[in-house]
């Protein structure tokens, strides 16, 4: 997909991206940054003393995948649940403010948000650099029934039934309990309506879906097959595409792009990556991808168009520090054909 003609169709499935409503389902997290600038040496430990600079609570897991479908332009809506604490009430309000549906989100007095807490430190006028991370862990009950359950899987009926596409991202913190997902295939029963999954540890509970989107590590963690190469990712993608009977798997690659296996297509589509192939940061990017890929099908584009979509996207976002988003207006840029670019950047 290198010529104008390519590159128009590709603009125009991003113009729909605002007609479509997309309901994400999973684990909300909290993604906190503290800034601190190095101040001295502490005479308690051999460790650094910081002088703290700022706090910052953004999207994460879940939340960060709908956050990047409002910021594509998307009608995003969200079902999951968070604490009643100041994680929690500082997550649902960036979600609104980014004009993400909240609806969906259930605060249980009983949980604590699920947060991981990133400390980064630097010099005066230095860049701030991660030094370690602490991640504080909400477990709800989700599968063994109950009001918390009952009342997620409401929200999550009522919202299916209304999408154009429905996300899961599951992060194995229990809201894509089994029950839940038996109430999403009711939900979109009869209906031609895209569901794609990305799950870090439990992908194959979300078979006869219509796609995943999971990285080489989660594959070779799935199929148990050693990855020695490009022929034996092929095979082993296939082997899972057929495992979990999907339209298509896209496995994600880092700096080695993307590759679509696709139910019924002879040979599998290797995608290069977009831009550098030295990422700044990779925090979230796979939200960001399923995002687009999910927004793309929603608007009718064929897996490998949602693919190239999502790898320019993914490309896009991995440029920015931290857990970020990556806008309408930035992919339209990435895909004007270079020639194009160019003639923006110099006028």
């Amino acid at each position: 997909m290198t010529d104008a003609q390519d590159h128009l169709r590709l603009a125009e499935l991003v113009a729909q991206f605002p007609e479509r409503r997309v309901v994400v389902v999973g684990d909300l997290v909290a993604d906190q940054f503290i800034y601190g600038e190095i101040s001295r040496v502490s005479r308690e430990a051999p460790v650094l003393i910081l002088r703290h600079e700022r706090t910052e609570t953004v999207p994460g897991g879940a939340a960060n995948c709908a956050a990047n479908l409002a910021s594509l332009g998307a009608r995003a809506a969200i079902v999951g649940v968070v604490g009643d604490d100041e994680p929690g009430r500082a997550l649902v309000a960036s979600l609104r403010g980014a004009g993400v549906d909240c609806e969906g989100v259930v605060t249980d007095e009983h949980l604590r948000t699920t947060t991981k807490v990133r400390l980064l430190a630097g010099h005066a006028h230095g860049l701030r650099q991660q030094v370690i991370r602490l991640d504080y862990e909400g477990q709800p009950s989700t599968a063994e029934g109950g009001a918390l359950a009952d009342e997620l899987s409401a929200h999550l009926g009522d919202a299916a039934s209304e999408a154009d596409a429905v996300i899961v991202s599951d992060y194995n913190y229990g809201v894509a309990s089994a029950a839940m997902v038996s109430t999403l295939r009711e939900a979109v029963a009869g209906r031609d309506v895209p569901v794609l999954v990305d799950s870090r540890f439990r992908l194959t509970d979300f078979s006869g879906f219509t796609s995943a989107t999971p990285n080489e590590d989660e594959v070779e963690h799935v199929t148990g097959l050693r990855l020695d190469g490009t022929e034996a990712l092929e095979r082993a993608a296939h082997e899972l595409l057929e495992r979990l009977a999907l339209g298509a798997l896209l496995v994600t690659r880092g700096s080695g792009g993307m590759l679509l296996v696709e139910r019924g297509a002879a040979a599998a589509q290797h995608i290069p990556v977009v831009g550098s192939r030295e990422a700044v940061d990779v925090t979230g990017a796979g939200d960001t991808v399923i995002a687009a890929y999910a927004l793309a099908l929603a608007s009718g584009a064929t897996y490998p168009e949602a693919a190239h979509l999502a790898n320019h996207a993914g490309g896009i976002v991995v440029m920015k520090r931290g857990t970020a988003c990556a806008s309408r207006d930035e992919l339209l840029a990435s895909l004007a054909p270079v020639g194009a670019r160019a003639g923006d950047e110099a006028g």
